[in-house]
């Protein structure tokens, strides 16, 4: 049995496996109706969601399988006080794999511990999102071609980012990566990354000017700022419109430089860049039904099966 944690629990050759059979469902959506025939998927979500929650559950729901769960904390017996670990097991009883996300850092981890059954994390804290990186990295191969030789700016809240950082780890595997960090001081990328690439000899600069470093970018990385990880209103109102993606400095960029953004957009991205062909976020968004649906594919084992 295999859990999904973090970006890396895949290799580079399990993530090019796992990408081509996103693709194939893409292209061939009959083929994998019933895969998931008599299959239960639960969602085992303590914090708010709807990307990552909806696009699980119609993942499971294209390959013929069925879900159940719970969308917040409050729903569930949490709140009686109830542990990850004996949730998980409960869980285990009436489901054949969970995704799980969690406001607190390591509980899926926890969670997987004790499970019987596949556990994916859909996110916990600030931590990690596997997930949307593996959603990410899909996108970026679709759309350039390649994972590599290419300039990433990522923009916005780069210290509480977990979407941000699962992807920086993720993007380290590939060659001739060249990171912009494009961040207030107070949201700067954690030093702790920073170190990691340094170590590692992996190109990076840090700056606070997004128009700046516009027309080096091949590809940008928008990020709100997120107001559920500040402890102070007043930062958080302070920062929130930092950075705003404009069409005036959308003509400052490459003309096939691809604008990403995990979504929520709160106001970082203007909506006149929707009609432009290189703002990629709602293609992401899709993208990332298919590669749940592989991923849930692949941690069933049912390709073994089925051989």
């Amino acid at each position: 049995m295999r859990h999904l944690m973090n970006p890396l629990d895949f290799s580079v050759e399990e993530l090019d496996s796992l990408f081509d059979l996103a693709e194939d469902m893409m292209k061939d959506p009959a083929k994998y109706a019933d895969v998931c025939h008599g299959k239960k998927l639960a969602t085992c979500f303590y914090e708010p969601s709807t990307r990552t929650r909806l696009s699980f559950e119609a993942a499971m729901m294209n390959l013929g399988g069925n879900v159940l769960g719970f969308s917040s904390a409050d729903s569930s017996s949490a709140a009686k006080g109830e542990s990850v670990s004996d949730t998980i097991r409960v869980i285990s009883c009436y489901a054949d794999i969970c995704a799980m996300r969690h406001p607190k850092e390591g509980a899926p981890m926890v969670a997987a511990g004790k499970s019987l059954i596949p556990v994916i994390n859909a996110g916990d804290g600030g931590h990690q999102h596997p997930t949307q990186t593996l959603t990410d990295l899909l996108t970026i191969r679709s759309l350039k071609g390649r994972l590599g030789s290419f300039t990433i700016g990522l923009c916005g809240d780069l210290k509480f980012g977990r979407t941000v950082h699962s992807l920086i780890e993720a993007l380290c595997r590939y060659k001739d990566i060249n990171f912009i960090f494009i961040s207030p001081e107070e949201l700067r990328v954690p030093d702790y990354v920073t170190e990691m690439l340094k170590s590692r000899n992996i190109s990076f600069k840090e700056v606070i000017s997004l128009e700046e470093v516009m027309p080096e970018l091949d590809l940008l990385y928008m990020t709100r700022v997120q107001r559920e990880r500040f402890f102070n209103e007043e930062d958080y109102i302070r920062l929130k419109d930092f950075y705003i993606l404009t069409k005036e400095k959308m003509e400052l960029a490459k003309e096939d430089m691809l604008v990403l953004h995990p979504l929520p957009r709160v106001n970082e991205i203007s909506v006149e860049i929707d009609s432009d062909p290189r703002a990629a976020y709602f293609k992401q968004a899709n993208y990332g039904v298919y590669v749940r649906m592989a991923l849930i594919y692949t941690l069933l084992e049912l390709g073994k099966k089925e051989a």
